[in-house]
């Protein structure tokens, strides 16, 4: 009687536990990460977008740009943002739509390693870490948030040597048969700038044409 007393016991215990995730399918390392994002959407081939940005400058609240411009990819690693017009004062923020948007770039200048799973807004993410090849004197390094349950990009942080941060935050939508970039916010806290952004894209033209010359400009 004891022995079935503890059986049942036992059953009882595993019935009323809570029920585990399985563990996800863990990439070995940075580059196989970064292989399983490019492979999203494998029959897209191409697209171009517009985008618009709103810009607000808390450190200098009467400058509040707006920035218009259009994303281009193509298969197997072309990728850019080119905007109509950037103000002086914004170029540097230009180029951040660049390096969040390409990760087939990011190991052509950086070492990328894998540092691990990291919860982020009640979900595990992978986390890459990225460290300039040639050293940067003021880019300290990059920590990339991937989404491994379908391999969205869904946050970059940017460490200065200043001890400055740009965290910028993505969201995704599905149009037709692909998942694809719906909107960006961005926080800026580097010297002498303070600003906060918001992006939107607008409906891609996907599977098209694209002129291997804007990804020169």
């Amino acid at each position: 009687m004891p022995r079935i007393l503890a059986l049942a016991l036992a059953l009882g215990v595993a019935a009323s536990a809570p029920l585990r995730a399985q563990p996800l399918d863990t990439p070995a390392n940075a580059h196989a990460v970064i292989e399983r994002m490019l492979a999203r959407n494998p029959s897209l081939t191409s697209y171009t977008a517009r985008v618009h940005v709103d810009l607000r400058m808390l450190n200098f609240p009467f400058l509040a740009p707006t920035l218009d411009g259009t994303t281009y990819y193509k298969r197997p690693d072309r990728f850019v943002v080119v905007f109509d017009r950037v103000p002086s004062y914004a170029k540097g923020f230009s180029k951040l739509f660049n390096d969040i948007g390409d990760p087939a770039g990011w190991e052509r200048d950086q070492n990328v390693t894998l540092v691990g799973t990291q919860m982020l807004e009640g979900r595990p993410m992978l986390v890459l870490r990225m460290t300039k090849k040639i050293h940067s004197t003021i880019l300290d390094h990059v920590l990339a948030y991937v989404d491994p349950s379908n391999y969205e990009l869904v946050r970059m942080e940017w460490y200065y040597t200043s001890g400055g941060k740009i965290v910028m935050r993505q969201w995704y939508r599905t149009e037709g048969a692909f998942t694809v970039l719906s909107q960006q916010h961005v926080e800026i806290d580097i010297p002498h700038v303070h600003a906060v952004g918001d992006s939107v894209y607008k409906t891609y033209q996907t599977n098209v044409a694209v002129d291997d010359k804007v990804f020169k400009q």
